[in-house]
């Protein structure tokens, strides 16, 4: 597969993903070993440089996606800002619908009931303050355990945890 293929392949993997994405997903995703992936990041961050693009692709929480150029977001901010800091994917919010009726709760434990790695989406709700380490589990390895945040009850509107929605049985024993 050529450069420009490559990078086609990559921009629509990006375009597609709504968190960023690492170099080793884009990888699985598109047959691209790491350096192959790194050289199209490259060559796509050359072609959106160019001031006819409104957007550009950044390294956030060690993945890569597209967010609007600077220049621009300073006009739409007062339009886009607020929602677009305040939307969470349906994989952040089940992550931290997790953490939340879990808590304390490990990255294992996470990723056990998600049956996914959480690592990218833990990096992502503690970036927003919505959970945080909040202690370490008393078995051997001693993993970090997240909780909520005040930040968490202030975003949703609630004056403490037990003001979360019941869960019905069916869904009460997947968090257990």
């Amino acid at each position: 597969m050529g450069l420009e293929q490559s990078a086609a392949l990559v921009e629509a993997v990006l375009f597609l993903e709504n968190e960023p994405v690492d170099a080793s997903v884009l990888g699985r995703i598109t047959g691209l070993n790491r350096g192959q992936v790194r050289a199209v990041i490259e060559e796509l961050r050359r072609r959106y440089a160019e001031e006819a693009h409104g957007l550009e692709i950044a390294e956030l929480g060690g993945g890569y996606t597209f967010v609007v150029k600077q220049r621009l977001w300073d006009m739409l901010k007062p339009r886009y800002g607020k929602r677009s800091e305040e939307k969470l994917s349906r994989a952040a919010l089940e992550t931290l619908s997790i953490i939340a009726y879990s808590q304390p709760v490990t990255r294992q434990e996470i990723e056990s009931i998600r049956g996914v790695s959480a690592d990218g989406m833990i990096k992502l709700l503690s970036s927003k303050n919505l959970i945080g380490e909040v202690g370490k589990k008393q078995v051997p390895g001693r993993p970090v355990q997240y909780g909520t945040t005040k930040e968490f009850l202030k975003t949703f509107r609630l004056a403490s945890i037990a003001d979360l929605p019941k869960l019905d049985e069916l869904d009460a024993e997947k968090f257990e």
